[in-house]
């Protein structure tokens, strides 16, 4: 299903947008879209390497927020794309930093799905100071379990499509398939690295909805978005996110007594819900909204309402209801 076709806002085109250079190798695109003088908010995209849509503006009421969005490094409109030197979960921290003072702002609520919700809690366990709450979607905690699950798990619901992911890698190589697909992304060769980037980027597009959207996958096997996604998810799972083990989960003290909303589709086959669940558990002024019939895409119905009624309720409010009790609820 197409984004004009959800119960988002209205598309907005930014009010500014730039570059900011912060090294001697990554250039950054960056936005701000909404009202100026807004409720900061900080978009943070999935992948690593998916990059940020104009669809992305539309989960907040323009007349409200001050959207703020950035493509990571190596990412969408950043230089170079795909690129995985200086590219570390670190670095990305100090990336967010940095656009914070370059735009002025004190706070701001952090919204991120997939991978932007792993970046969005590494960030305020960082600076919690910085954070007014967080809305978090499809979560990933990068653990070498969820990292072994994607590559080897989702053929449980995927046979035909995980079978496609393993063909181009010879038989002697696949007990290690992360590592394969590791030689041929990184090699210097474009008749090495593309196929491999285009194969990897299909297979997680056709695993993302309940009911998968051929467009998608079309959309993923394109040369630039297949080599951020391919290139910098195996970059960053055979580092394991450049996490120390369960730091996601070690670190919550830090921001526990910030609010978050956290929405995750039961049938999401790339983030299982077990790991939302875990992390509602662990952060008991979380609220958990289980969205009965989606898969892994913001850009599923349910999961599209549920992330806008978030926005909303922190527009009114700044902060979400009690957390649901006994457990969490279904859309």
């Amino acid at each position: 299903m197409r984004s004009s076709d959800l119960p988002l806002f209205p598309p907005i085109e930014p009010r500014r947008a730039g570059m900011m250079q912060v090294d001697d190798i990554h250039t950054l695109y960056w936005e701000e879209s909404g009202r100026p003088d807004g409720v900061p908010v900080l978009f943070l995209h999935g992948g690593p390497g998916g990059g940020t849509s104009p669809a992305h503006r539309r989960f907040f009421d323009p007349a409200h927020y001050r959207i703020v969005m950035f493509d990571q490094r190596g990412a969408g409109k950043s230089t170079p794309l795909g690129e995985y030197r200086n590219n570390t979960t670190q670095l990305l921290i100090q990336d967010i930093e940095r656009l914070r003072e370059l735009l002025g702002i004190e706070r701001w609520l952090l919204f991120g799905g997939s991978w932007g919700s792993t970046l969005a809690l590494a960030y305020g366990q960082a600076h919690p100071a910085r954070c007014l709450g967080f809305i978090l979607r499809g979560i990933f905690l990068c653990t070498p379990a969820e990292i072994d699950w994607f590559m080897h798990g989702m053929r449980w619901f995927f046979p035909e499509v995980h079978e496609a992911f393993v063909a181009p890698i010879p038989p002697a190589e696949r007990p290690d398939l992360l590592q394969a697909y590791c030689r041929r992304l990184f090699s210097e060769d474009p008749a090495v690295y593309l196929p491999a980037a285009r194969s990897w980027s299909r297979y997680e597009a056709a695993c993302l909805f309940l009911l998968p959207d051929p467009e998608v996958v079309d959309d993923w096997s394109d040369d630039d978005a297949s080599l951020g996604i391919g290139r910098l998810e195996a970059h960053y799972f055979r580092h394991q996110g450049f996490f120390e083990p369960d730091e996601l989960i070690a670190g919550l003290g830090r921001i526990r007594h910030l609010p978050a909303f956290i929405v995750q589709g039961r049938y999401d086959v790339v983030c299982p819900p077990a790991t939302a669940h875990r992390l509602h558990a662990a952060w008991p002024g979380s609220r958990l909204r289980i969205v009965g019939d989606a898969g892994h895409s913001a850009f599923e119905p349910g999961t599209a309402h549920a992330l806008v009624a978030a926005t909303e309720q922190f527009r009114r409010h700044g902060a979400f209801p009690e957390t649901d009790r006994p457990g969490a609820a279904d859309l």
